[in-house]
């Protein structure tokens, strides 16, 4: 929660990431390559997870389909169609029909707000219910520093990891980080997914978001800006580039916003003052076959 800044232990992890290897993640796909010649590759898997609140149908997302539970419990918070102090009495997932749904002891209907819908920039086009600034109004995050260092070991680390981008490409990778030390990583179709993912691990089992950075893979956009304000985490870094609504929330809700991160290559384009630029520049830069997709790529 914004404000937070008791430090509680973390629950026990989770793998630190999808096991690029599990069959329901991937499939093996032959096509041909540039010569004509046969070739295999893997390809991510993509399908439908219709999400409910209590009896009402939200929306249906299209998924890797891994942790649903997370995935439902974060959307629903982003969107404020669960509330801080509300009680999940449970989350069911049904994998033939592809559907979950989370229950409350709070009797909700949001009929009027899933009527009025954004359609949000980016892959697996996102979707915002209701008013896209509803929950920032007063808003600000604590201001907690981040290292310079901590974000050259994080980029390392992250795109160094085996995960589900590496083995099949297509996909956005999110993690929770604390420090220079990464804690949870999610991936999907859509970033905002991923997003939704860590969003729902920090609800369900109690994380605290005040001294956390939240990575992304995903172009800083207001959706991004918005849903890390939202989970009251102080600091969204990226590999990838900015969209100027998105850097003009953060800096009015305090969040500290660095995009295009590329070995010891930054820009920080909101919060510059709670930066501590503490380790020297050595000019390394990162090994070709673990590049992601270029700044400004979705």
């Amino acid at each position: 929660m914004p404000g937070e800044t008791e430090s509680r232990p973390m629950p026990p992890a989770l793998p630190i990431l999808p096991d690029p290897a599990d069959p329901r993640l991937t499939r093996r796909v032959t096509g041909t390559d540039q010569t004509g010649a046969a070739t295999e590759i893997s390809v991510v898997e993509e399908r439908p997870l219709t999400i409910y609140l209590n009896a009402q149908e939200i929306v249906t997302a299209m998924t890797i389909g891994d942790y649903p539970d997370y995935l439902a419990v974060g959307f629903l918070r982003n969107q404020g169609m669960l509330r801080a102090d509300d009680v999940v009495t449970g989350v069911d997932y049904d994998e033939e029909i592809e559907t979950v749904v989370v229950r409350t002891e709070r009797q909700t209907s949001y009929e009027e707000k899933v009527r009025k819908k954004t359609r949000t920039s980016g892959c697996a086009v996102g979707t915002v219910f209701g008013d896209m600034m509803e929950g920032l109004e007063g808003l600000a995050l604590p201001p907690a520093e981040v290292r310079a260092s901590w974000l050259y070991a994080l980029a390392k680390e992250v795109n160094t990891t085996p995960s589900l981008y590496l083995e099949a490409g297509a996909i956005h990778g999110t993690v929770l980080c604390q420090g220079d030390r990464p804690l949870v990583y999610m991936e999907d179709v859509g970033r905002h997914n991923a997003v939704d993912k860590i969003a729902g691990y920090m609800f369900r089992e109690s994380v605290p978001a005040a001294d956390k950075i939240l990575y992304t893979t995903g172009r800083l956009t207001s959706e991004m800006v918005i849903k890390t304000a939202l989970m009251g985490i102080p600091v969204l870094a990226s590999r990838s580039g900015f969209t100027a609504w998105g850097v003009e929330i953060a800096r009015q809700v305090g969040l500290t916003l660095i995009g295009r991160m590329r070995g010891q290559r930054f820009v920080c384009l909101a919060g510059e003052e709670r930066l501590v630029r503490d380790a020297a520049l050595t000019g390394e830069d990162e090994d070709r076959k673990h590049r992601r997709k270029g700044a400004g790529d979705d």
